[in-house]
């Protein structure tokens, strides 16, 4: 079983636990999306995804019309990923604009294929 690091912050008395900045991507301009404004994504929930999120993804894809032979490289199944991972809809995450699409399609391949 691998160690999960945490960031911890004491102030005084209190002690909190900070998000890690590596899981935060910062998107290159800020979204409105169902009232929220949305500039960082926090992707520190892909250590909870599991191989039922990846053949949901899978499904998904499939439904849509879209077929691939390796799903993990195409964006469409990074974007799913991403949503389940950060709890936001995916119908956000087709509305970034290219630049950022590609990061999230990024981060979520790294993941996968361990790299930092």
């Amino acid at each position: 079983m691998e160690a999960k690091n945490e960031i911890v912050e004491v102030k005084g008395n209190e002690v909190s636990v900070v998000k890690d900045e590596e899981k935060i991507v910062e998107l290159t301009k800020t979204y409105q999306f169902e009232g929220e404004t949305i500039s960082r994504l926090d992707f520190s929930g892909l250590e909870n995804i599991t191989a039922n999120n990846m053949i949901k993804a899978n499904k998904m894809m499939v439904v849509s019309g879209a077929v691939s032979v390796m799903p993990e490289n195409e964006l469409y199944y990074a974007l799913i990923i991403a949503a389940d991972a950060t709890g936001i809809p995916v119908e956000f995450f087709k509305g970034l604009n290219p630049r950022d699409a590609i990061k999230v399609k990024n981060v979520v391949g790294n993941f996968f294929y361990g790299e930092e």
